[in-house]
């Protein structure tokens, strides 16, 4: 066979060989070491288990779709990297991150290159307040949830004595401010306004000064690491107040870092999405699994549903401005948190939070 006769003949075939389709590919960047790996583990199981049943179905518009890990540690430095990581990867779409100090950050770098992200998790309000238009979120904003929060102390401890701690971060110090704000229109100023440094293990002059301010309440603007442990230094101090936070509080590892003295710790999450006909079919691929069907991973779970839809409703995925625009169109979006509808922002129009409290390591309704 002569090479003119072999070059015809491969031409041929490749003209009539079925076309094969590419994968679709969406980047994970979550804290997936480091000191709330936890959570990370909560939105890799979520997305990773949402890609497995929408590939069981014939993946979107009939492309295979391939979840892409990129670890955060929950740090902003190892956040950027992660974000160059999938950038250089050529990935389209992103679920995550995880936390609001590393989402900013993270947001700019896949705003620069056109990636859509969704993050099932980072409530900071300034996240979405800084006119990117490739950021969405499962999640409410802290400043909502914050106010819940507020509005139940206004409610139901009038008349206490009130401390706010804050961990410095973008959502710990966020959480914070906005229920002060709410909290002080009320009518309530503080006897305690205070700060904790991440990673620090010992807060004896802390706890000290909230016991002899005689608080009655504390709220905390943070993750569970020093959560858990502020709530058990508290409590081995005999100064007996009532601690409430946000979703940072929501992880069974809050629990198992503060046992029996964070019993009756409250805390704000998104309203339970298991009591919604929409998450029977993720809370089913879950428990086969044998994974819980937490707050973190549903949201994480839906963060891969609205993506799908999207890339559906604009036709294709080569184009993440052309999803987010489709997305931002106000119909409403099927997911395992119930049917979603967003704003221009990228906010959802379409959530809300509500209270939940610990009790013997299960989480129960606090109103």
């Amino acid at each position: 066979m002569t090479l003119k006769t072999l070059t015809a003949t491969l031409v041929a075939s490749l003209a009539f060989a079925p076309l094969a389709h590419a994968d679709i590919t969406i980047g994970l960047i979550a804290p997936l070491t480091g000191p709330v790996a936890a959570y990370g583990d909560q939105v890799k199981n979520g997305a990773q288990t949402a890609v497995d049943e929408i590939n069981k179905k014939g993946g979107i518009l009939g492309e295979k779709v391939v979840l892409e890990l990129a670890d955060d540690a929950g740090e902003p430095k190892q956040g950027v990297s992660a974000a160059n990581k999938v950038v250089g990867d050529g990935i389209r779409f992103v679920v995550g991150p995880v936390t609001s100090g590393v989402a900013i950050p993270v947001s700019d770098v896949l705003a620069e290159n056109g990636v859509l992200m969704v993050t099932p998790t980072a409530t900071a309000p300034d996240l979405t307040k800084r006119g990117l238009t490739n950021v969405l979120r499962t999640c409410g904003r802290d400043d909502q949830q914050a106010e819940v929060a507020a509005k139940y102390v206004l409610k139901n401890f009038k008349d206490k004595r009130v401390a706010i701690v804050n961990d410095k971060g973008a959502y710990g110090k966020g959480l914070a401010d906005a229920f002060k704000a709410t909290l002080n229109a009320g009518g309530i100023t503080e006897v305690v306004n205070d700060a904790i440094t991440p990673g620090d293990k010992d807060f004896s002059a802390l706890t000290t000064r909230i016991k002899s301010e005689k608080v009655d309440v504390v709220y905390f603007g943070g993750y569970h690491p020093e959560g858990g442990l502020l709530a058990r230094q508290l409590h081995d101090l005999a100064a007996n107040a009532t601690i409430i936070g946000g979703d940072g509080l929501s992880n069974t590892e809050f629990w198992a870092i503060g046992t029996d003295a964070v019993a009756g710790t409250i805390f704000t999450n998104a309203s339970d999405a298991t009591k919604s006909p929409d998450s029977k079919a993720a809370a089913d691929a879950l428990a086969a699994k044998n994974i819980p069907a937490e707050a973190f991973t549903l949201n994480a779970y839906a963060a891969v549903e609205v993506l799908k839809a999207g890339i559906e409703k604009a036709g294709s995925a080569e184009d993440a401005e052309a999803v987010a625009t489709a997305l931002k169109g106000g119909e409403e979006i099927p997911t395992a948190i119930g049917k979603v509808t967003y704003g221009e922002t990228g906010d959802l129009t379409s959530q809300s939070f509500s209270l939940y409290k610990w009790e013997a390591g299960k989480i129960v309704a606090a109103e």
